[in-house]
């Protein structure tokens, strides 16, 4: 399927679907009981609990597959060097060597169980940022950090920041992808196998990513001038956030899952 059929992975994606319509307040505070469910978890039962409630999540949002496995692919390096650096440096039962280093069984379960940790972290930002409108993740964030206003914090000002921050990785990892791509079309190898290749050949993309992500920014900035953003002082809202039964019941589900996940990988649950 062509990749033009989809937005850049982790950009909002428009579906008539049941998670997409729940408030914004409830996937946000359930995305992040996620993300403690799976550092809290602490064996496989409860890791696999935590799979399959996101395997359920993206049948409810109706998130493509094929967008999924684009906004994940970046990041499989990072999950296949999280694997052995723990196959490698763990100590145990030796079971192979690769190099100079010694293999262990340990180190192979262990390194398994991390990388699908930090798997299951990205695809549950994933389904956030696909779920979720910029403006309602905006408006959500500044309603949990109002308590802070009256401190002085200037709330909306950095709900703008977060919100900012977290759509502005999928502008980063488009812009790398068509970095990468100018590249191959001058004859640069890209997909060495060797470590030390494919690190020679990623650094000269650093310089040019600085500058196309100030560009960016500029860019941005330019364009929040000229429609006369003065902050969130007198900001008024078209969407009202309003809590609904079904948000009670999502809810509810994202404490059970995340709870009955901490209990079985604890051991609490047999």
């Amino acid at each position: 399927m062509s990749r033009l059929l989809y937005p850049a992975a982790g950009q909002y994606l428009a579906m008539p679907s049941l998670f997409h319509s729940l408030d914004p307040r409830v996937k946000l505070a359930g995305s992040v009981l996620f993300v403690g469910g799976l550092f809290a978890a602490g064996g496989w039962r409860g890791l696999a609990l935590l799979g399959l409630g996101m395997v359920a999540q993206t049948a409810v949002a109706r998130v493509p597959l094929v967008y999924l496995w684009r906004s994940t692919r970046p990041f499989l390096i990072l999950l296949a060097f999280t694997w052995l650096v723990q196959a490698v440096t763990l100590p145990g039962e030796a079971i192979g060597r690769w190099g100079p280093f010694v293999v262990t069984r340990e180190g192979v379960g262990e390194g398994a169980f991390l990388a699908a940790r930090l798997g299951l972290l990205v695809l549950s930002g994933t389904a956030l940022l696909t779920a979720t409108s910029p403006v309602a993740l905006t408006d959500a964030l500044s309603w949990y950090l109002a308590p802070l206003g009256r401190v002085g914090v200037p709330v909306w000002d950095l709900a703008i920041v977060l919100s900012l921050a977290l759509r502005f990785v999928p502008t980063l990892m488009l812009e790398v992808d068509r970095l990468i791509r100018a590249q191959q079309g001058r004859g640069i190898q890209m997909t060495a196998r060797h470590p030390l290749r494919l690190l020679r050949a990623v650094l000269p993309l650093v310089v040019p990513l600085f500058v196309l992500s100030f560009r960016q920014a500029d860019v941005l900035a330019n364009a929040m001038v000229s429609r006369c953003y003065r902050g969130g002082r007198g900001r008024t809202r078209y969407r009202q956030m309003r809590f609904q039964g079904r948000d009670a019941l999502a809810a509810v589900a994202f404490v059970l899952l995340v709870g009955l996940a901490v209990g079985l990988g604890r051991g609490w649950v047999p």
